[in-house]
Parts: C-alpha cells; structure tokens; sequence
C-alpha cells in the first residue's frame, strides 16, 4: 500500500524526498526510457520494497519529479516586490528569471515534453503544469488592461498562451541548441517584443536595468 504524504511521518517524508530526488538526479543523468527502479533505489539509499511505500511506479515517480521541477521554475522566476514598478522593467526582470530557471532544468522539461507526445497522463501533465505560468502571464495582462497601461483588445490567456511559448521556445533554441546570443541582448530583445506585443511602450527606467540588478530585483 502505497504511503500518502500528508500522512507520513518525519522519516517518511525525509525518505521519500530522497527518492524524488534520487529520481531527479538519475533522469538528468540517463534519460527517461533508461531509468530502472532499482537505480533510483540505488541512489537513494533504500529497499526495493521501500520504494513501493511511496510510489506505485517509475511513471509515478516521474510525475512527482516533473511537478517538483516545475515548481521551482515557477518559484524561481517570480518577480519580486522589490522590483520597480515600472511594468516594463517587471517584464524584462520576469523575462530574464525564466530564463535562469530554464538553463538549470530544461533537460527535465525537455524529458517531461517527449514522454508526453506517447503518454496521454504526461500530456495531462504538462498541461496542468504550463497552466500555472499561463495563469500568471494573463493575471498580470489583465492589471495592465485594467490600468489603460496595454491593449483592452487583447484576449488575456491567449496572449499569455502565445508571448510565453515565444520565450520558452527561445530559451530551447538559445540555451539547448546554441543560438548565439548574450544574455543582456537575449532579454532586452524578448521584453521589447513582449511589450510591444501588448501594446506597451519600453521606458528609460527598463531600458536601464542589468540582468545583475533584474536578478536581485526577483529575489
């Protein structure tokens, strides 16, 4: 029987972190299709049988490593309130966070995506995931509609559904397949698209900002 979180105890919790990360580590490392159970096992420091205490299976597992994962990425790439308060500068400092998650866990993203294309749960998945930045990109439209600060014509999700795509698309082709760029020109060039997208004009004060001073912004 398989052990559910909000029940385990201190040493459950602690044994099945290890295994989700054990997992983690171990899907970097070998790919998807390569993993066995008793790999990550293995890695973890426990029992074969131990592992069906927390996890019915390796697709299980995956699951819980592709959300922890997502997670972060989310976590990761919110900008702060310390930020400025200039919309455009937000934008740039969002953008450039995203892209700093994406260069630590794009090879578990880029995983989660292939697994999906044969697995319908996967696709569910990843879905369910993508939906939280989605959620975040339309909320944050919908304030600057509501300010008069971008386009009232806009459709909030679907422009949040296309202007994010544009930039994880770039994040692949730049960070996975080596598109030169630096990451200044990389993220000035997004948020100037981004913003013009929506009807928002660049101002002096984002223009200004440096992927240090973006960075310290979102933290």
């Amino acid at each position: 029987m398989i052990v559910k979180s909000e029940t385990l105890s201190s040493r459950g919790r602690r044994t099945r972190a290890a295994l989700v990360q054990a997992g983690r580590e171990m899907f970097e490392e070998r790919g998807y299709d390569a993993v066995r159970v008793d790999d990550v096992c293995a890695r973890a420091g426990v029992s074969h049988g131990t592992f069906y205490t927390y996890f019915g299976s390796r697709e299980e597992l995956f699951r819980e490593v592709a959300a922890t994962v997502v997670g972060e990425m989310f976590t990761a790439s919110v900008v702060g309130p310390a930020a400025p308060d200039d919309p455009y500068a937000r934008i740039e400092a969002a953008n450039l966070l995203y892209l700093r998650a994406w260069a630590t866990n794009s090879r578990l993203v880029r995983m989660l995506e292939q697994v999906a294309i044969a697995d319908e749960g996967f696709r569910g998945l990843l879905l369910e995931l993508r939906e939280v930045f989605v959620r975040r990109g339309a909320e944050g439209l919908r304030r600057l509609q509501e300010q008069g600060l971008a386009d009232p014509s806009l459709d909030p999700r679907l422009t949040a559904v296309m202007l994010g795509g544009m930039v994880e698309h770039f994040a692949h082709v730049w960070l996975d397949l080596g598109e030169h760029a630096d990451e200044r020109t990389a993220v000035a060039m997004l948020s100037t698209l981004w913003a013009r997208a929506i009807g928002l004009t660049p101002t002096s004060q984002g223009n200004n900002m440096t992927p240090t001073s973006i960075k310290e912004a979102g933290s």
